[in-house]
């Protein structure tokens, strides 16, 4: 008995693909951005990650960045490490990805999402790039159930929310907060300032605006400088103090990507917050 069990698995393990084989096929990537960065950890295996940008310690990144190399931004330290695949967006510089180009690489130059299902189509066409199909789509399946918490609980709720950020600038229907707000059915007051991607909204605009809720990215009574002071000026403290600001953290909505489920949930949370 313990002899046929022995070549059983003997067997099995002749048919099974040896895992360093796999992971020899999947392609070594380096990321040019934090957004591309945020995406390559949360669907690529450490194995992959030749190098992170350089911004890569300083936003929401999931795992361990500081066991990947931070590339300083040009074209040399990326064509050393001789990456199969090198992951840019349309804003990175121009010349850089013309030179990597020039020298043969092969860049996957990504859109920058606007809107949720924008959102989803990036994340699945990098997990066609990474290789690993099956996590993105668990990603997307993530976002789906975090939008559908963010719906149930905006349902009951018709608030009028107005975006605001440093130094009074609104982010209007066409920009990113701006998507998220409508696929969850807040009403982004923007429009009424006569904003479609954004602009800056003096105190007395805001305040005679009246919207229900202010959506900003931090909490506390505390400014490091003159920028945040604006969020803190005593006539929108009296009209809008901790209970009618909905707190989402910039980190969160920076880039159209993994974050993003929780930057719902967050936005959850906090309608429950203040509709109590």
């Amino acid at each position: 008995m313990r002899r046929r069990l022995a070549v059983l698995l003997s067997v099995a393990a002749l048919a099974m693909p040896d895992s360093a084989a796999l992971a020899a096929k999947l392609p070594r990537i380096v990321s040019m951005n934090v957004c591309s960065d945020q995406l390559l950890l949360s669907l690529a295996d450490p194995e992959q990650i030749l190098g992170l940008s350089r911004y890569s310690r300083d936003a929401w990144v999931a795992g361990d960045v500081a066991r990947y190399p931070k590339l300083s931004g040009g074209a040399e330290d990326v064509m050393v490490l001789k990456p199969d695949i090198v992951v840019a967006n349309l804003y990175d510089k121009r010349s850089t990805r013309e030179l990597l180009k020039a020298h043969g690489l092969r860049l996957a130059e990504l859109p920058v999402p606007r809107t949720l299902p924008e959102v989803k189509d990036q994340i699945r066409e990098f997990g066609d790039i990474v290789g690993h199909p099956d996590r993105a789509a668990a990603q997307i399946a993530l976002l789906d159930a975090a939008l559908a918490r963010a719906r149930q609980a905006v349902a009951a709720k018709h608030y009028r929310v107005l975006p605001l950020s440093r130094r009074g600038w609104v982010a209007g229907s066409d920009s990113f907060v701006g998507s998220l707000l409508a696929e969850t059915g807040l009403l982004n007051t923007a429009g009424e300032l006569g904003f479609n991607f954004g602009g800056f909204a003096s105190l007395e605009a805001i305040v005679s605006q009246k919207p229900d809720l202010l959506l900003v990215s931090q909490a506390g009574d505390f400014a490091r400088d003159d920028g945040q002071a604006f969020l803190l000026h005593p006539a929108l403290a009296r009209f809008y103090p901790p209970e009618k600001r909905i707190v989402i953290p910039e980190r969160l909505t920076e880039c159209g990507g993994v974050m993003l489920a929780e930057a719902l949930d967050v936005l959850t949370a906090e309608l429950k917050r203040v509709g109590r």
